[in-house]
């Protein structure tokens, strides 16, 4: 079903000439939207009301669900007609005359121009989008979702390489528990054990400043992040790869209230406090901060390789600043794991 604001017209509805029965001009337009969308809320929210109390019934538009298939198809028919290219794919997109506009931003700043310069110019019908005048047909009961190599054919490139990304997290999270295995059989026996009171190695004179580098890293991604997400603005996305497609998706938001970036700041910031707190303070704390940031380092990448594998598997996009952080995190937890693993089997032979 289409859930768009009052007033707007229903695509079954049979094409009228584009002046009103009293001779007054009619504006036209096709919004794409999904319903998991923030951007597609507050555009439809936020921003077509307005005009549309202020034009009545000059302006029309029509609202087309992605999610749905034949949705999904009047898409793909509006991307080969207009020709929009690969870093402009993605909703909210508006589409009236042969004007596309793109995102929660663009649409705003563009379409009340639009409508004074069709209305001026006697009207403007709804856009020829091939398919979009045929007669309604009823949906499916039963929506067949895409194959995982359909998902990944979307964004072949950005998404090749999240999964080279993903498989590496992988890799490095189990080469951290092969380690972490290695070093608790050490501090067991009977040599570790003697060495319990020693604690942790030391380690090099590069080590802290590759993690304040990483944290300082993954920080700024993250308040970029949390910057498009709160302000519903278009992110500023690489040659590969499609960033507005995944900050678009309904995972951007966790429970559909808090922001995932606005988490990466808050968990990034903890990051950096306990490592201060390892290098400048005193007592037991200090003492166990390694082990708080193998804990945190841990939960983060567990975290984002989650995120990181919606990316090509269900999503069907890659999101660079993602993957800057995903790298970041897990780059995190292979410098903190072994001082973090070290601390705790000086702790478990101190109590045995």
């Amino acid at each position: 079903m289409l859930l768009i604001c009052a007033g707007f017209a229903l695509l079954a509805l049979v094409v009228v000439p584009v002046r009103a029965d009293d001779g007054e001009p009619l504006v036209r337009a096709i919004l794409f939207h999904s319903p998991n969308c923030p951007h597609c809320h507050h555009v439809i929210e936020e921003v077509l009301p307005p005009l549309m109390e202020q034009y009545g019934e000059q302006l029309q538009i029509g609202g087309v669900d992605t999610h749905t298939p034949e949705g999904s198809a009047l898409y793909k028919a509006a991307v080969e007609y207009f020709q929009i290219p690969p870093e402009r794919q993605g909703v909210p997109a508006l589409i009236i005359g042969d004007a596309v506009l793109v995102g929660s931003r663009e649409i705003p700043e563009w379409l009340p121009g639009l409508i004074e310069v069709g209305l001026a110019a006697g009207g403007v019908d709804w856009p020829a989008i091939p398919g979009l005048l045929a007669p309604a047909t009823p949906a499916p009961e039963t929506d067949v979702p895409s194959s995982i190599g359909e998902v990944i054919a979307r964004d072949m490139p950005g998404n090749a390489i999240s999964i080279g990304v993903l498989c590496g997290m992988v890799l490095s999270v189990g080469y951290v528990a092969v380690d972490g295995v290695r070093v608790w059989r050490k501090q067991k026996s009977p040599r570790g054990r003697k060495s319990a009171g020693s604690g942790p190695t030391s380690t090099p004179a590069w080590w802290d400043w590759a993690v304040l580098a990483l944290c300082l890293l993954g920080l700024g991604v993250a308040g970029y992040l949390a910057y498009v997400e709160i302000t519903l603005t278009e992110a500023v996305c690489g040659p590969v790869g499609d960033c507005n497609t995944v900050q678009q998706s309904e995972y951007v938001l966790l429970f559909g209230l808090v922001p995932i970036a606005v988490l990466g700041v808050a968990g990034y910031v903890i990051i950096l406090v306990v490592w201060a707190w390892g290098r400048l303070g005193h007592g037991r704390l200090a003492e166990l901060t390694p082990v708080a940031l193998l804990g945190l380092t841990s939960f983060g990448t567990a975290f984002l390789i989650y995120l990181t594998s919606l990316e090509p598997f269900v999503i069907g996009a890659t999101c660079s600043w993602c993957l800057t952080s995903a790298v970041s995190m897990t780059l995190l937890l292979l410098l903190v794991a072994r001082p973090g693993w070290e601390t705790l089997g000086q702790m478990a032979s101190q109590r045995s």
